[in-house]
């Protein structure tokens, strides 16, 4: 039961936080063999920890509402990445801006290090809640723990689920900051030694 308050508590923080809108994006724990996920078509204000679904690491249900439709991009990231223990999946709208845009985010920011890598890579499109988008997330995503997904949001994972959220958070702050320097024409980038400083000194950023 703790487990599912907590989804519940960090979907509607998403909305609160004006990261999510309605019944958009979806967040989920891995939990045994298997994991919780947020339910489909259920606002966060209206959403209940009895409304959380419980499937195991095939994708069958159960306990709970209808899954999200993204389940199986939850499930096949869990099952590709064991330190992965919690993931946010959002339709915020700076990280959809440049998904839409078909681009990575390159290194302008240190911060970009927090996701994991030197950008933030953007997945190609396909039809939202299919195989070929799950499989186009885990190779976007890769050993990092964000990615875009084009035309359609961003996926963040994490060690735990305050991890997966700092993430979120601080990728579609990067995202709002690349869009705006895009406006100029110019975007310096900071190069890959400069880039592995700022990695090493990231190794105890967040503490598990």
């Amino acid at each position: 039961m703790e487990e599912r308050n907590q989804l519940v508590e960090t979907s509607r923080r998403l909305v609160s936080d004006g990261i999510n809108r309605g019944t958009s994006g979806n967040v989920s724990l891995r939990f045994g063999q298997g994991f919780l996920i947020t339910p489909s078509g259920i606002e966060p204000n209206r959403m209940s920890a009895d409304d959380i679904c419980l499937l195991d690491k095939a994708g069958n249900l159960i306990e709970g509402q209808k899954p999200s439709s993204e389940w199986r991009m939850h499930r096949d990231v869990y099952l590709a990445r064991p330190d992965i223990h919690a993931m946010v999946h959002t339709h915020s709208t700076f990280a959809t801006t440049i998904a839409c845009m078909e681009q990575d985010v390159p290194p302008f920011h240190y911060m970009i290090a927090v996701t994991g890598g030197n950008t933030i890579p953007c997945a190609p499109y396909a039809l939202f809640g299919s195989q070929e988008l799950s499989d186009a997330a885990v190779t976007a995503l890769g050993k990092g723990y964000a990615c875009l997904l084009a035309h359609h949001g961003m996926l963040a994972a994490g060690y735990t689920l305050d991890h997966a959220l700092a993430v979120t958070v601080e990728a579609e702050s990067l995202c709002e900051q690349y869009w705006r320097l895009l406006q100029t024409g110019k975007v310096p980038l900071l190069n890959d030694a400069q880039m592995a400083a700022v990695h090493d000194r990231f190794k105890d950023y967040f503490k598990r």
